[in-house]
């Protein structure tokens, strides 16, 4: 996992950032993803709810780091 992270850093597509995690900086996803914006919404009444809760930027991205994280792996 750590190779992997290194490889995307080198490539510019995320930065860490000391104490708070790495995140993106740049996607290799089409700029116009069609058919997202059904998920969009439900992304964005996600962020309602977590912000209710409340859960900071910070928390809710270390909530979608780890959900995707395990998707990938198949965890989830």
């Amino acid at each position: 996992m750590l190779k992997a992270y290194r490889d995307l850093e080198r490539e510019g597509l995320v930065a860490p950032r000391p104490g708070q995690g790495t995140f993106v900086q740049q996607s290799l996803a089409s700029p116009s993803l069609a058919g997202t914006d059904r998920l969009q919404r439900a992304l964005a009444g996600w962020f309602h709810q977590a912000r209710a809760a409340g859960l900071t930027s910070e928390d809710m991205a270390a909530l979608f780091d780890r959900a995707l994280r395990e998707s990938e792996e198949g965890v989830a």
